[in-house]
């Protein structure tokens, strides 16, 4: 039995993960690193976790969602990504992806665009929040990059203008999805999550340690933010499917 196995078992009987997806992220990338899933499979997958995360018949789905790594090179941005590209195609309505993650942004670079002005620009001047942003592909997704990072960026988040342009970004759009720094080293996603819906976490098969898992998952809790998913990348293990009724179950 393979060590991420037994953490995700561990984690399944603890009920801190309600549901899992094993992602090969180069294959959703549309590059064939030669393991894990094939790109269809990866794409239905994506698509599952869309439908279980914004898509529940409920009164008030998650619109606004944090997706969180455990450790750094998790995989996070990439996947963080997919979703909001799969939510284009599987919901009506306008898309925003946020680059939150000031201590190590990769989205321009991953969607082939620049980083001139974005989200740490929205948060020191004035201006509508769309005016900062990038449409990407038809229109219904646009993105937020990070903007030009100083040494001092990470702290804007806790600040009072973040606050006020997610209060502005649930007004303009549909979904947001907000692509946030790693759990184990930052406190960045914790302050993030307090303003969202609720947070996906990621942990990556042979990286992700144990205790680093269950010690993140307990903080998102005490801070009371809902866990609405997770994804363990680069795995080739299938959790067992009672695992996806814990939302529901806990509602």
């Amino acid at each position: 039995m393979s060590r991420n196995y037994e953490l995700m078992r561990e984690m399944e009987q603890k009920q801190a993960f309600l549901s899992n997806y094993s992602i090969e992220p180069a294959f959703t990338a549309g590059k064939n690193s030669g393991r894990g899933f094939p790109r269809q499979l990866a794409s239905d997958l994506i698509a599952g976790l869309v439908q279980r995360v914004f898509l529940q018949p409920e009164e008030k789905p998650p619109r606004m969602v944090v997706f969180a790594a455990i450790d750094h090179s998790n995989g996070c941005s990439l996947i963080a990504a997919s979703v909001a590209r799969a939510l284009t195609a599987s919901a009506p309505g306008a898309v925003c992806l946020v680059e939150a993650n000031f201590r190590s942004p990769a989205l321009p670079r991953m969607l082939g665009t620049t980083n001139f002005r974005g989200f740490t620009d929205a948060l020191l001047e004035p201006g509508s929040i769309r005016s900062f942003m990038k449409p990407m592909g038809n229109g219904c997704l646009w993105l937020l990059s990070s903007g030009p990072i100083a040494a001092d960026s990470p702290k804007l988040l806790a600040a009072e203008p973040t606050r006020a342009r997610f209060v502005e970004l649930r007004a303009e759009f549909d979904f947001v999805i907000v692509d946030a720094p790693p759990l184990s080293r930052y406190a960045d996603a914790i302050a993030l999550g307090r303003l969202s819906d609720g947070m996906v976490l990621v942990l990556e098969a042979g990286s992700t340690r144990q205790d680093a898992a269950l010690t993140a998952v307990q903080n998102v809790r005490s801070s009371r933010i809902q866990v609405l998913g997770a994804v363990l990348n680069k795995g080739v293990v299938r959790i067992p499917e009672k695992v996806f009724g814990y939302r529901t179950a806990q509602k």
